[in-house]
């Protein structure tokens, strides 16, 4: 089943909100996703880094202007 949105036609709200309906259909049935094995070894190098003092948290706000910043 192929599903078309009019996203060029769409505000940035009704895009979020479509996002949010799309999660909460997921994650009714969360117990049925694997995360990749992939997944587990990078939070564990994270995890590792951070304990070692390698990686620092940041706000949410911080990491939001540091991620746009990467945008060409």
């Amino acid at each position: 089943m192929e599903v078309t949105l009019p996203l060029a036609q769409m505000s940035t709200a009704e895009k979020l909100r479509v996002m949010e309906t799309l999660w909460t259909d997921l994650s009714r049935n969360e117990e049925k996703f694997e995360s990749p094995a992939w997944h587990e070894d990078v939070l564990r190098e994270r995890d590792k880094n951070f304990q070692s003092g390698k990686e620092k948290p940041i706000n949410w706000e911080t990491a939001k202007a540091s991620l746009r910043k990467l945008r060409p």
